[in-house]
């Protein structure tokens, strides 16, 4: 539907225009005169053009599909055999493994950690008790994670004695107790909490070996006695466990050159011995097939890249505590408040009644197909257009064929399956997902690579008009692939390049104001066929399908994203007015090769471009707060956006090319648009979909190639079903209507029997004092 009507607007733009002749694939021209067209300069374009159909013959869109259709299903095979046989439980990938993304970033395996605020650790604490009990370095790990519930808390406590933390509001118990050893003292203590139940801590927290190790010389008999009093306690921790949480802190290594004389002792030798004593202990009491004690060995991984900043080459640094003990509060909350961009430690929940009723609507699609193309009833086929079928833009010889029967169903079959492709991705835990991180390198030499492909891709304009249709399409697709790599860089840290970007969302709502302007002005087209296509979108405000549109109930997303780009779209049509004035009066020059305007005016506008181009830049750099830019940012930039328009028009040269790689893109960028948040990105843009674990850069390449796949086969079962509801035929458009209008009346009745609890929730939802999970998305995502 909204292929054929941006056809519809763009062309009417463009009409009257002198078509190029050859079509847009059509090679360079090869015959030139004078000294700068000799034999080299002939054989490097012919390579050139002949390079590019040979990777278009093999390279088509179809054969790319059934590749990423492959990988898909060998992939679902891999990570499902991978969690079967190899263990896929994501609370043992955050206490086990993981490494640093920059500096003070952990990335756990394969799943995503939450960075925990004091009034969250609060609501996920309140009421319980935690102990944490060990040495100097159990120690370090309490202020770590007190300080995550009250960053102001000091470390003002005395060594070598027990310390306590309370805060009233929450009530929320943390206790250091000092044992230096795993000895009978610490043994009956873990007893005393197994006989009185008022006094058990709901989270504990052990770890012990340097002291061992420094008393007694690190002797062999010591590390034997370790383990036998380790295996008495295993006895005691497991029926701690039943009723609460126990981590055991693997040790954390030593640097041994800066070590005192009276720790020389300890080495990392040592030390690996008594992990090996722990583990082997503590894995040993397993029951029910799962360990009831947990083994935190991520803090340990981290000091190994730490440990040369300790002061003392015992102590860690307290950045490397601090990730310690963010690993803790993940392991302990996540299940409980659920955070979004929290995957590790959860549990999903099951499908939900909506999920479960689609997957029904497909399986009787698809069940509908299957009959109807074993009775034989396939006389219709759609052939597909021949400028969806590779890179080059080739105009179909014939109009569209009619769609038969049986094309909406195999449509909607097609569409269950990128749908059962989406849930995994999106709603299961199939696929791992890891946190992003920006660095300059991760944005820009991505941008650098686009560009490059865009500038191979160069071909001759069909029409050399202002913003004619190949043009725009390939301004979307541009502005598109940028915002992805955006995206998926996390660039959205980098204020400079976020102010850009902002105003590629407004140019995407500029042109549409522009095109529908245009639209209407030359065609004056206000059909019911036209109108329809708006009004067909409110059935998504509708229940129960506006359940699967929802954000928790809240509109500050929407309106968030309204006050930065609310003027985009009345300047898109003031400018369309202003150039359809001046195209009538034959104010511009829009023949090929010719400026748009005199030489005079031509020169000053481009100049003047350019330096509304630099100023702008200037500003967004110098801008300290995203805030103080998003205030500017309704009211400038349309400036910028009309800069690049004159640059990228004002030259005749210019507007006789464009670039058949980022057209392509931007045929479906309102697809690839929305795909990327469930099978690309993850957690509402915060995390990254891991296909391929352990190799970020091929996981990259392999999940972008299938997003990018699925994305075009979405935009051909688009325009299809399109076709199905909205028929351009008055009769058939009325009688969907009909058929509309009792679905909407039907659900409209079915909203008012709700439950009236459910209607109060829904409610108290709404109005923000609903649910602990409402949450607002921060005004630092620019894009859904």
């Amino acid at each position: 539907m909204e292929k054929e009507e941006e056809k519809e607007e763009e062309g009417a733009v463009a009409q009257g225009a002198d078509r190029a002749d050859g079509a847009a694939g059509d090679a360079p021209p090869l015959d030139c005169t004078g000294a700068c067209c000799h034999g080299g300069a002939k054989m490097a374009v012919l390579a050139y053009s002949l390079g590019k159909r040979e990777i278009n013959q093999h390279f088509t869109i179809k054969n790319a599909k059934l590749i990423s259709t492959a990988v898909v299903v060998l992939l679902l095979l891999f990570h499902t055999a991978s969690r079967y046989y190899g263990g896929g439980d994501s609370c043992e990938w955050l206490l086990s493994r993981g490494r640093y993304l920059g500096e003070n970033v952990w990335q756990p395996y394969g799943c995503m950690m939450h960075k925990y605020k004091s009034i969250e650790a609060k609501t996920c604490l309140a009421e319980k008790r935690v102990a944490f009990v060990g040495d100097s370095r159990i120690r370090q790990l309490f202020y770590s994670f007190i300080k995550i519930i009250d960053p102001e808390r000091r470390e003002n406590g005395n060594k070598h004695e027990d310390i306590s933390f309370e805060d009233e509001s929450s009530s929320v118990n943390v206790d250091f107790l000092w044992y230096p050893e795993a000895n009978n003292s610490m043994k009956e203590r873990l007893i005393s909490w197994t006989r009185e139940a008022s006094a058990k801590p709901d989270v504990v927290i052990l770890g012990v070996a340097t002291w061992s190790i420094k008393l007694h010389s690190g002797s062999s008999e010591t590390l034997q006695q370790y383990k036998v009093n380790l295996t008495a306690m295993a006895v005691y921790l497991d029926r701690l466990a039943d009723h609460g949480e126990v981590y055991w802190v693997l040790q954390d290594p030593v640097n041994e050159d800066v070590l005192s004389d009276n720790r020389r002792m300890i080495t990392n030798q040592q030390l690996e011995l008594y992990n090996e004593a722990a583990v082997d202990v503590l894995n040993s009491s397993k029951r029910n097939s799962r360990a009831r004690v947990k083994l935190l060995a991520a803090s340990r991984q981290a000091a190994i890249e730490t440990i040369t900043q300790s002061g003392d080459g015992l102590h860690l640094p307290e950045s490397t505590m601090n990730v310690g003990a963010m690993v803790l509060m993940n392991s302990v909350c996540n299940k409980l408040l659920r955070p979004i961009d929290g995957s590790c430690c959860q549990t999903l929940p099951p499908p939900n009644l909506l999920q479960k009723l689609s997957a029904c609507f497909f399986l009787g699609s698809a069940l509908i197909f299957l009959v109807l193309h074993v009775l034989g009833n396939n006389r219709h086929r759609r052939p597909v257009p021949p400028d969806v079928e590779n890179l080059e833009e080739k105009k179909p010889a014939t109009a569209a064929v009619p769609l038969g029967p049986k094309a909406p169903f195999q449509a909607l079959c097609r569409m269950g399956i990128i749908m059962g492709y989406f849930y995994l991705c999106d709603r299961a835990d199939v696929f791992m997902k890891e946190q992003k991180f920006y660095t300059h390198s991760t944005f820009f030499i991505p941008l650098i690579y686009i560009f490059v492909l865009g500038v191979f891709y160069s071909e001759n304009s069909k029409e050399t008009k202002l913003l004619n249709r190949e043009q725009t399409d390939e301004w979307k697709g541009w502005m598109q692939l940028v915002i992805l790599i955006y995206h998926i860089s996390g660039a959205s840290a980098f204020i400079p390049v976020y102010m850009h970007v902002r105003v590629l969302v407004a140019a995407y709502l500029f042109q549409t104001g522009y095109g529908h302007f245009s639209f209407f002005w030359l065609k004056g087209d206000f059909g019911l066929y036209r109108v329809c296509q708006g009004f067909f979108e409110s059935i998504f405000s509708v229940w129960p399908i506006s359940k699967l549109f929802e954000l928790n109930g809240s509109i500050h997303e929407w309106w968030f994203r309204w006050k930065l780009d609310r003027f985009a779209v009345i300047h898109g049509m003031l400018f369309a007015f202003i150039y359809l004035v001046l195209q009538k009066r034959q104010g511009l020059s829009e023949g090929k090769g010719e400026a748009l305007f005199s030489a005079k005016i031509s020169n000053l506008l481009l100049f003047l471009s350019v330096v509304s181009f630099i100023t702008y830049s200037i500003w967004a750099s110098s801008c300290k707060t995203k805030t103080e830019c998003n205030e500017m940012h309704p009211y400038i930039s349309v400036v910028q956006i009309l800069a690049f328009i004159l640059i990228r028009n004002i030259p005749g040269y210019a507007r006789s090319i464009y670039s058949s790689f980022f057209a392509w893109f931007g045929k479906i960028s309102l697809e690839l648009f929305i795909c990327q948040y469930h099978i690309w990105l993850a957690a509402d843009t915060k995390g990254i979909l891991v296909l391929i674990p352990g190799n970020p850069s091929l996981n990259i390449m392999i999940s972008t190639f299938i997003f990018v796949c699925v994305a075009h086969e979405i935009s051909l079962i688009t325009n299809d079903l399109a076709q199905v509801v909205i028929p351009k035929d008055s009769v058939a458009l009325l009688k969907r209507l009909g058929g509309h209008g009792a679905l909407q009346s039907g659900c409209l009745a079915a909203s008012q029997r709700q439950p009236a609890h459910t209607r109060r929730l829904k409610d108290a939802s709404r109005s923000g004092k609903g649910s602990k999970q409402t949450r607002q998305a921060p005004a630092e995502f620019v894009m859904r």
